[in-house]
């Protein structure tokens, strides 16, 4: 008798582990087109589409060592530490909510330096530093060098009207 009650136990939190996992794992986006693309009166380039559940399936499970703060390799607090502990039912600041600045920060001759906090500002840099840093890393330690690192590769050319 027993042992049926400790069977038909597990059964019970297996299934009830399965659909939990389920409820949380719906909840996350598989993907996200145009990271705060809202922030953008206009885009020069085409709006990047990012594979939030490739990266956070596929990738963290295949590449380990680069993935090693899992969430916190993208999230991150206002002090720039990784939050670790997120799952699909946490509510999570957009980028532009503390990388206030559309776009990319001046160029040129008569632009001004900039240290990295100020460059951080701007948007474009803080999505570029993060995401381009995490494929150089990648494509310096594992062959053949496949994680994008150039406009073209992750912005698609904007269709003609």
């Amino acid at each position: 008798m027993r042992k049926k009650h400790f069977l038909l136990s597990v059964v019970i939190v297996t299934a009830v582990a399965f659909v939990a996992a389920a409820v949380v794992y719906a909840a996350c986006p598989e993907i996200i087109k145009g990271i705060d693309a809202s922030a953008y009166k206009k885009h020069k380039k085409g709006t990047v589409v990012f594979h939030h559940k490739k990266h956070e399936e596929t990738y963290a499970k295949q590449y380990p060592d680069l993935y090693k703060n899992g969430c916190g390799e993208c999230h991150h607090d206002k002090d720039n530490k990784p939050l670790t502990n997120l799952t699909c039912d946490d509510k999570v600041q957009k980028c532009i909510d503390c990388h206030k600045i559309p776009g990319e920060r001046p160029k040129g001759k008569k632009a001004p330096k900039l240290n990295k906090k100020e460059r951080l500002a701007y948007h474009a840099e803080a999505l570029h530093y993060n995401c381009k840093d995490c494929h150089k890393k990648f494509n310096k330690k594992y062959k053949p060098k496949k994680a994008p690192t150039t406009c073209s590769k992750c912005h698609p050319k904007k269709k003609k009207k």
